[in-house]
């Protein structure tokens, strides 16, 4: 089976893209205005708008703090993406080692099914 093969057996929105962070260089206040007005948002479950004021600013802990959020409403790659934009490479290589060992299972079961 070649690459395209594999690729259209995939369902829709499998692949993760990570891209560097979009952080805007701020002045320092205003970094840290637009920061508390993220956690005000975060605190209010609005974490859509959290997310785009942590993303601009790189406000690291709030990242760490979405990707927890979305780790807990069973949102693996959207907590992975945060964690690597924090970066928390402890969390990162946490998901990515439970990604690599479902892969390996799923392998294993594709290999049983095919048989010999």
């Amino acid at each position: 089976m070649n690459r395209d093969e594999i690729l259209k057996k995939l369902p829709p929105g499998s692949f993760l893209k990570i891209s560097e962070s979009q952080t805007v260089p701020l002045p320092r206040e205003q970094r840290a205005a637009l920061i508390r007005k993220g956690n005000e948002a975060f605190n209010q479950k609005n974490f859509e708008m959290a997310k785009k004021i942590f993303l601009t600013t790189g406000y690291t802990d709030g990242l760490i703090r979405l990707g927890d959020y979305y780790y807990s409403r069973r949102l693996p790659l959207e907590a992975l993406r945060m964690y690597w934009l924090a970066p928390y490479p402890k969390k990162v290589n946490v998901l990515i080692e439970r990604a690599a060992a479902l892969v390996k299972e799923l392998l294993k079961e594709e290999g049983a099914k095919s048989g010999p």
